[in-house]
């Protein structure tokens, strides 16, 4: 794996939860089986997310230069859906 790609799984729910610009849904994510779910707020970008399904998922992440303050600093991009199971 590339130093800038990393897997994560992505929960098979959505949350409610609150980014600078107020509420929204957020993906729960994690990149350990044995990790706790956390929020994410970004977006990745070449995934289209269903509720319903846990993902594993590897992705590549880039640094952002002058973003805004409620963006993430990082860029998401799916590199590979490594499975996708019912839940």
């Amino acid at each position: 794996m590339a130093a800038n790609e990393k897997t994560i799984i992505v929960g098979p729910q959505t949350v409610e939860c609150s980014a600078g610009a107020g509420r929204m849904q957020c993906m729960q994510v994690k990149e350990s089986a044995s990790a706790a779910w956390t929020n994410f707020y970004s977006h990745i970008e070449g995934f289209t997310y269903e509720p319903g399904y846990e993902y594993v998922l590897k992705v590549k992440t880039e640094k952002i230069e002058n973003t805004p303050a409620d963006a993430s600093s990082i860029k998401y991009t799916l590199v590979e859906q490594v499975s996708k199971t019912k839940k």
